[in-house]
């Protein structure tokens, strides 16, 4: 039997650039020719595997009563590919959480629902669960970095911003699903481990996401974004800009309606923004526990 292995694109999105710039938030390294990045937390010794997130963990990642969103979606409808760029933070998180800012696309329902994420998350090097190449699935063809990348640095409060370009889109002659990162193509999601995103995704969503275990019985304390309320605005609250989708004649759109969903605005909270070319954006996140959020 041939295995076939894709080391690039096919076919574009209209209008992305096909050409590979240099990433500016990575670290400057890159692998020699044919082959990839494998990055490990500190804690990972030679040998010893990760442990994949699974239903016996504490903070399972499909246990949707433990996670905590402020998001916002496009209608149901056909997508082969999503876009944004995300300004970086590091939020503080505790008890083996985690908080993350990310890309979402999905299809399907329930236990039948596939779905992909890409962005950036903060959980002090305590998980690393599926969200690197020790998990099957997702395969690297960049050499220059790879899922599970240290980015810096990172934006400061009332300071400078930093930011990293994400697509998720769809080649429309592999049919693999292909993750880009700062203008550089890192590896693809083979069509063949999906069931409904093997044509492609009925739902796109773009937004901040954190883990809440609810130890000694209140709130975590673990932070989304910049870990202040949108209210607060630029450079002091953390926002997603250019908010985009890929159709299915590959045509790029900027995401104008789109519907918010937050699942507790007193701890997290998320509101639209007016930036000047800035494409649709909006801020969002917040700090966890308070005297109102409990």
């Amino acid at each position: 039997m041939v295995l076939y292995c894709q080391m690039k694109p096919s076919s574009y999105p209209k209008g992305m650039e096909a050409k590979i710039l240099e990433p500016e938030l990575l670290q400057d390294w890159q692998c020699l020719q044919g082959t990839v990045p494998i990055v490990r937390s500190p804690q990972h010794k030679l040998g010893q595997k990760t442990t994949p997130i699974s239903p016996t963990n504490q903070l399972d990642a499909n246990d949707a009563k433990n996670h905590e969103f402020a998001q916002v979606s496009g209608a149901l409808g056909n997508y082969f590919g999503a876009s944004a760029r995300f300004n970086i933070w590091k939020p503080a998180t505790f008890n083996g959480e985690f908080s993350l800012a990310q890309i979402w696309i999905s299809a399907g329902y329930g236990q039948e629902s596939n779905s992909l994420k890409a962005g950036w998350r903060s959980d002090g090097y305590q998980r690393t669960g599926c969200y690197n190449l020790e998990c099957p699935g997702f395969v690297q063809t960049s050499n220059k970095f790879g899922p599970d990348a240290v980015l810096a640095p990172i934006s400061q409060y009332a300071g400078d911003q930093f930011e990293m370009s994400t697509y998720i889109y769809k080649d429309n002659k592999s049919g693999n699903w292909w993750l880009r990162v700062n203008e550089v193509d890192l590896g693809y999601w083979p069509s063949s481990l999906f069931t409904k995103l093997s044509d492609r995704a009925d739902v796109v969503s773009w937004g901040g996401e954190i883990v809440n275990s609810g130890l000694q019985g209140r709130h975590t304390s673990t932070q989304m974004g910049s870990g202040h309320f949108p209210s607060e605005g630029y450079r002091k609250a953390s926002y997603i800009r250019n908010i985009r989708y890929v159709d299915e004649s590959g045509a790029i759109h900027d995401a104008r309606s789109v519907f918010q969903s937050v699942t507790k605005p007193e701890c997290y909270d998320l509101r639209k923004g007016d930036i000047p070319n800035y494409g649709i954006h909006f801020f969002y996140g917040g700090p966890g526990y308070s005297d109102k959020c409990l």
